[in-house]
């Protein structure tokens, strides 16, 4: 798959490193930046919240969850699209992420293919 984004960055924010490298390396092979955050506070800190095309986030994290990154941003009115992805999920948090706007939910462990066709698609909204 050729996405052809490659100025915009991807945020990936999740607080395992393994995840953080395995994402960075599926983004990057295609031609995107990526950049990882290890928690939700880290990546509102940071200068790129407002260069993020796209953002990659898992559910439970320790400190802010994924969803409360969501309101959060939401809030502030910053419409990044969102791609939640959790080990944990369930059918309320799905029902919560999607209503308040994430692009999708994935599931771990997920097909890398989905997981690229959903990061194009986010960065055409």
């Amino acid at each position: 798959m050729n996405i052809e984004h490659n100025s915009k960055l991807i945020a990936i924010v999740d607080d395992d490193q393994s995840v953080q490298n395995a994402l960075q390396d599926l983004i990057e092979s295609e031609g995107l930046s990526a950049q990882c955050f290890g928690s939700a506070e880290q990546f509102l800190e940071s200068r790129e919240q407002h260069r993020a095309a796209c953002l990659i986030v898992d559910i439970r994290m320790p400190g802010m969850s994924g969803l409360e990154l969501q309101a959060k941003l939401k809030a502030e009115r910053c419409r990044i699209p969102i791609i939640f992805i959790t080990a944990h999920g369930d059918a309320k948090m799905r029902i919560q992420a999607m209503r308040d706007g994430a692009v999708e939910f994935l599931t771990k462990p997920f097909d890398n293919t989905v997981l690229l066709e959903t990061v194009q698609a986010a960065l055409e909204i």
